[in-house]
């Protein structure tokens, strides 16, 4: 079993940051890194961004041992009007579907939590913060061919297009929110 809280809500929250930097880095696509400061500027891209400016929504999936079973960082904003998202190119593209959808996230588990519903619990999580905020829907962009399509599929996740971005097909997925 798990439960699932806002990292902040936590006591002694920091003492999670290095697992979850963890996970962060077993779960990443890229796995070899050319020196420790291109390992660091992968991670502020693509986790010290919501950890310094979005903690609020940034959850925890906490294991009955207390371990770290996985964690969602999200945002509420749409990033196509942050200036702090300028750098995903990606989102020149997706514009038009971050109106209906924008809050994104990045969910990831550890591999032996795999399959015992830790990242539903941590999207369904940040969808009731997205809905109670109002908000139309929320979306993940992803490798297209990546694994955790099925996931996100099986989340009511729906692929709405595709583009190219640094050589990769990634793909923008959505999910609509029903208003509180």
């Amino acid at each position: 079993m798990h439960r699932v809280a806002r990292l902040v809500d936590e006591p002694n929250w920091k003492s999670f940051l290095p697992a979850v930097d963890s996970i962060f880095f077993a779960t990443s696509r890229i796995q070899l890194f050319g020196d420790e400061r291109e390992r660091r500027s992968f991670k502020a891209k693509w986790l010290d961004r919501y950890l310094c400016h979005y903690i609020d929504n940034f959850f925890v999936a906490l294991a009955d041992n207390g371990d770290l079973a996985g964690y969602l960082a999200g945002c509420l904003e749409n990033p196509t009007l942050n200036p702090l998202f300028n750098d995903l190119a990606y989102y020149k593209f997706f514009a038009p579907y971050c109106a209906s959808y924008p809050c994104h996230l990045h969910v990831n588990v550890a591999a032996r939590y795999h399959n015992y519903g830790v990242g539903t619990a941590l999207v369904e999580t940040f969808a009731a913060q997205a809905s109670n905020a109002q908000s139309s829907g929320i979306h993940i962009v992803t490798n297209k061919g990546a694994r955790n399509v099925r996931f996100y599929e099986r989340n009511s996740f729906r692929a709405l297009a595709t583009t190219n971005s640094n050589g990769t097909r990634v793909v923008f997925m959505g999910r609509q929110l029903k208003q509180n």
